[in-house]
């Protein structure tokens, strides 16, 4: 968040919980609970190749048959299964064509020209519609997703550069032309991969399996660390999107499935898309001090929100994080229901607030700083028990640490509607520093008041943007 001339935009009304936020997009339709991941169960095992899965007779250029080329080569056998059955029966009969080549490279010592240009020092992968090929990076990029992440990253970046080719197939029924905005051609390919992983999700993949807790998490994990950076413009030639956009459209296409994708264009994009340029008063560049001044803005921003609860809010007391009776504690910050006070380690939410190192994070090194918004999204989740609590809802079932990242996400899209008078605002980059929260395995904002977290990050990720978007309604509603 930043702090500066400008006021916090906040809706002046009768508080939160009484507000539904209009967002400009359809809710995606999920089946309400802590026990599911948009439908299907949430499960736990290794996600990866299938045991005993055949070699994909397909021909790669380039390619030395390691592990990496070996897991991008079953990753585009298992997208083009999914596309062959998914194209005709989702578009009118729409016919499906592999792609016409396939390219292995070593960013690190390979020259070789493509139709696209060359593949010297490119750390990446990518899809080429001038030649209709897909290439990757098996020198640098797969091996660094793999090694942080887990194999199905490396799917995650194959299904999004297909998603692209599919783009290319479909045409006019993707609305795609040399007008569309990038962020929106990356919008619907983010779309398509996702609903590619229900197909694996729901046991249907050829070479693939994925669960709904852990194999999701790592693709998650791998659109977050591709986002863009913080300040970056949703109109920028290259604009990726932020985590939260990313996600967006992952999780609309794992829920809706394709044609929700294809329906995605430069209006419906533009009025949810996140991405945007720091504000010119920003002096901070997204990132307010995290101390005591700051922390009593935060507290009346929280105050003013859930106004419209009718409720005794929680009172912030900095010390130890801990729950001074022996009651429940999660330090570094704490909701003790005995005295409906909210307990926090002020250094340690500091060291919590230091600003993202994004370039770190790319060369796979452990970063300290999460960014200021992930501590104040932790207090906000602390501040939400209190809040539920004077409402009488329960604090420790299988869906409270749910619907605490869902009234998080309802905060910060009320922090970000204009007509308040607070002096923080919603920073570009801040929802992204929330869902890096809900990422890690220790993250508050999705935690009930004892520090448990819903298994999947999928469920939290999604309780958080739901929020955002749809108003805290939402939140009671679909995490009852």
């Amino acid at each position: 968040m930043s702090r500066g001339g400008r006021t916090l935009a906040m809706l002046v009304v009768a508080g939160l919980l009484g507000t539904t936020a209009c967002s400009g997009t359809s809710a995606a339709p999920v089946t309400p609970g802590a026990g599911n991941v948009a439908g299907l169960p949430v499960t736990h095992f290794e996600s990866g190749l299938k045991p005993g899965a055949a070699t994909p007779d397909l021909q790669v250029r380039g390619a030395e048959g390691g592990t990496d080329d070996q897991l991008a080569t079953a990753a585009i056998a298992d997208v083009q299964a999914y596309w062959s059955a998914m194209l005709p029966a989702q578009f009118d009969g729409a016919a499906f064509k592999p792609v016409t080549s396939l390219l292995s490279y070593d960013s690190r010592r390979d020259r070789e020209e493509t139709a696209c240009g060359t593949v010297k020092e490119l750390v990446n992968a990518f899809y080429c519609a001038r030649d209709d090929s897909v290439a990757w990076d098996r020198g640098v990029l797969l091996p660094m997703l793999r090694k942080r992440f887990g194999p199905m990253a490396v799917v995650t970046v194959l299904a999004h550069e297909f998603g692209h080719a599919v783009q290319y197939r479909l045409g006019d029924r993707a609305g795609i032309t040399k007008a569309t905005p990038t962020v929106v051609k990356e919008q619907q390919a983010d779309c398509f991969s996702g609903s590619y992983f229900r197909w694996v999700a729901g046991g249907s993949g050829k070479y693939y399996q994925v669960s709904t807790a852990e194999g999701l998490d790592q693709v998650l994990a791998a659109l977050f660390l591709i986002r863009d950076q913080a300040g970056t413009s949703g109109t920028d030639r290259q604009a990726h999107g932020t985590a939260f956009d990313r996600t967006f459209a992952f999780q609309t296409g794992f829920e809706k499935g394709p044609k929700e994708c294809a329906g995605m264009n430069a209006a419906n994009v533009q009025a949810r898309l996140t991405e945007r340029p720091f504000d010119a008063g920003d002096r901070g560049k997204g990132n307010a001090k995290f101390d005591e001044s700051t922390l009593q803005l935060v507290k009346t921003s929280l105050d003013e929100a859930f106004r419209g609860a009718g409720v005794t809010a929680p009172q912030f007391v900095p010390g130890s994080g801990s729950c001074p009776a022996g009651g429940p504690s999660t330090p570094p910050v704490s909701y003790c229901p005995d005295d409906n006070t909210v307990q926090l380690d002020l250094n340690r939410l500091a060291e919590l607030a230091q600003p993202v190192d994004q370039q770190a994070e790319l060369a796979g090194h452990t970063t300290t700083g999460m960014g200021d918004f992930a501590a104040f999204a932790e207090l906000a989740s602390r501040y939400a028990l209190g809040i539920q609590k004077g409402v009488g809802a329960s604090l420790d079932n299988a869906n409270a640490g749910l619907r605490t990242a869902c009234l998080v996400g309802a905060w910060a899209g009320f922090t970000h509607k204009p007509g308040a008078s607070g002096k923080l605002r919603l920073s570009a980059g801040d929802l992204d520093e929330a869902i890096a929260d809900l990422l890690r395995p220790d993250g508050l904002v999705s935690a009930d008041v004892r520090g448990k977290r819903p298994d999947s990050g999928f469920d939290r990720v999604e309780a958080l943007r739901r929020g955002y978007l749809e108003g805290s309604a939402i939140c009671s509603k679909q995490y009852s």
